[in-house]
């Protein structure tokens, strides 16, 4: 053993002799033992007990050598048993190894180890409390294929990798059973917060950092993913202009478009520009990772901005639409879109026509189209109209049943007595139901012949049966107008018969106004003194109070307006007029009056007044 040459003789025999005397030569810690030993015992057997603690200690030092020689070589082990955190290996020795279960675990968590399978492991430092050998699986693995991972390093090529698990600050790899770390940071070409979901694929990487001392490995994607990147965008460009047909890959979606990669360079997919229908948000048409065709229709080479279509691809269908959609043919769609005025009815990919609230029913109590008809409901419809230009399709599904408004003068004649409930009131009269969906208007106006009606609900409820008269009716503008005031003969009809411009009257005042006074001189029946009117026989005007009663004369009649125009000054007039003919023509008088009997006729008046 060259070891001992220069420090102990080679005569085992000189050995005791020789230890007795101080040693000028330098000792190791190994040959300061073995020397000591023998000394110490010289008077017993030095020769033959010096040679036993020589061997002994040859043996353990041997040992110790073979151990060290040892953590530097894979071993082949043979796996006995499977523990919950550790792995114990036979390795020939006096006695077993073990490692750390986490070791041997793939991506799925799964030991890929059995027992009695071949296992490649290498000495670790030291012994566990129970006395088993400490081993490394995973040291083994990195001997076995650093060559490997140090010519990918060296030559900058990317290498496969497992993801295993993830670990604080990013994940875990295993490239070619060895271990390698990951960062968060150069997972991808932005950073993604779920790291988990990369668990167990296989990823292409680039060894960025390489400790082969102490075993550590760093790699990145994001680098391979950025060279590829590269190349894939000097390809695009080579073919990137106005009116190209390329093929992407939805990178992500919002809600005004999707942004799509061509190959190193994304360009808009804008909302508008993807459906000649109507779209409410871009996932109605397309996903993230869906691949899809699309055309370039706008390229600026300075801000490396695309603009792109899907839409563009196929013809716009609203071209021969006229043609395909005459009015009045029947149709049928899906119901895309429910609003508060109607509903929207897809055609075909493209072509949506709306359906109003109003073509809906010929009833007109519907408050909402969605207590018609729901999204994705298939319905039949009658085409309207059709607008190209606009790009509007009006359609009508009331127009498919008979209406209702073309058979009501058959049903209901004009003067024709009907019943009904008042379903509504409103400031100008009161809707009445005569049967589903026909309502009629009976006009505050109609309501009485006499009484002055300011609102219906001074003589009508919500809810309350009543009689009508049919008065007019529209179909075409869906209007009925009733009255109830005609159930009840006219007394202005009555009135117009029997009086006559001149007549005297008795009338009581009712209400007063600043430009005359209202008189009733009739049951029901009113007429109206102007202030110019109300004059007494002395010229003197006069101030009507209600309740006042006074003769009035009927100086206006207008039976169409029923307007009745009275005077009181008209009623003085014919008076005077009737006391000048009294004089003039007396009933004893046998003659006529001469000029000087009216004279004095005159004079007589004005000294009495």
């Amino acid at each position: 053993m060259t070891l001992f040459d220069d420090n102990i003789p080679h005569n085992l025999e000189s050995t005791t002799s020789t230890m007795t005397e101080p040693m000028t030569a330098p000792l190791d810690d190994t040959t300061a033992e073995i020397a000591v030993q023998p000394s110490q015992h010289a008077d017993d057997k030095p020769a033959s007990h010096g040679s036993d603690d020589f061997a002994s200690a040859l043996e353990s030092f041997t040992t110790e050598t073979e151990k060290a020689a040892d953590e530097d070589k894979v071993i082949k082990g043979t796996v006995l048993k499977l523990t919950p955190t550790h792995v114990v290996v036979d390795i020939g020795a006096k006695s077993e190894g073990m490692l750390l279960l986490s070791e041997v675990l793939d991506h799925e968590g799964k030991p890929r180890f059995q027992p009695g399978d071949e296992i490649a492991v290498m000495r670790d430092k030291g012994e566990t409390e129970e006395g088993y050998i400490n081993l490394s699986h995973q040291k083994a693995q990195k001997i076995r294929s650093w060559d490997e991972i140090e010519k990918a390093y060296n030559e900058k090529k990317p290498i496969q990798a497992v993801v295993v698990e993830r670990i604080k600050g990013g994940l875990t790899v295993d490239i070619m059973g060895a271990r390698a770390f990951l960062p968060g940071s150069q997972a991808d070409l932005r950073r993604t917060r779920n790291l988990d979901a990369v668990k167990g694929q296989v990823l292409e990487v680039a060894i960025i950092k390489l400790n082969k001392k102490r075993g550590n490995i760093v790699v990145s994607r994001k680098q391979v993913m950025e060279e590829e990147q590269g190349e894939q965008r000097a390809k695009t460009l080579e073919h990137l202009e106005e009116g190209a047909t390329l093929t992407g890959v939805v990178k992500n979606l919002t809600d005004y478009g999707a942004f799509v990669d061509l190959g190193g360079i994304d360009g808009l997919l804008h909302i508008t520009d993807m459906s000649w229908g109507r779209l409410t948000h871009p996932r109605d048409l397309v996903n993230v990772g869906d691949t899809i065709h699309v055309k370039v229709l706008k390229y600026d080479k300075d801000k490396q901005r695309v603009s792109l279509g899907f839409k563009q691809l196929t013809p716009d269908p609203w071209l021969d639409a006229e043609h395909r959609y005459p009015v009045d043919a029947h149709v049928s769609g899906r119901v895309i879109s429910v609003t508060d005025y109607g509903a929207f009815v897809e055609l075909e990919q493209g072509i949506e026509g709306l359906v109003h609230v109003s073509e809906m029913t010929w009833s007109k109590r519907m408050k909402h189209p969605s207590k018609l008809v729901n999204v994705n409901d298939h319905v039949e419809c009658v085409v309207l109209s059709v607008s190209p230009g606009e790009r509007r399709i009006s359609l009508g599904m009331r127009q498919l049943a008979s209406n209702p408004w073309d058979a009501l003068h058959e049903k209901y004649p004009i003067g024709a007595q009907v019943e009904g409930r008042v379903r509504n009131l409103t400031d100008f009269g009161a809707f009445i139901e005569i049967e589903d969906g026909i309502d009629g208007l009976v006009h505050v106006s109609n309501l009485s012949w006499t009484k002055r009606v300011k609102h219906p609900s001074e003589v009508l409820k919500k809810g309350d049966r009543v009689k009508a008269v049919v008065l007019a009716i529209e179909p075409d503008k869906r209007r009925l107008s009733l009255g109830v005031k005609q159930l009840q003969p006219d007394v202005w009809e009555a009135f117009f018969e029997k009086h006559h411009v001149g007549d005297v009257m008795r009338g009581k005042v009712l209400r007063v106004a600043s430009f005359g006074a209202f008189v009733e001189i009739s049951e029901g029946i009113e007429g109206l003194c102007h202030n110019s009117e109300a004059v007494d026989a002395n010229g003197q005007p006069l101030t009507l109070e209600p309740g006042q009663e006074h003769d009035f004369k009927i100086i206006k009649m207008h039976p169409e307006e029923k307007k009745v125009g009275l005077s009181i000054k008209a009623v003085g007039e014919e008076a005077s007029h009737k006391e000048v003919e009294a004089y003039k023509h007396p009933a004893t008088s046998t003659g006529g009056s001469t000029i000087g009997e009216l004279m004095s006729w005159k004079r007589a008046g004005n000294e009495n007044n």
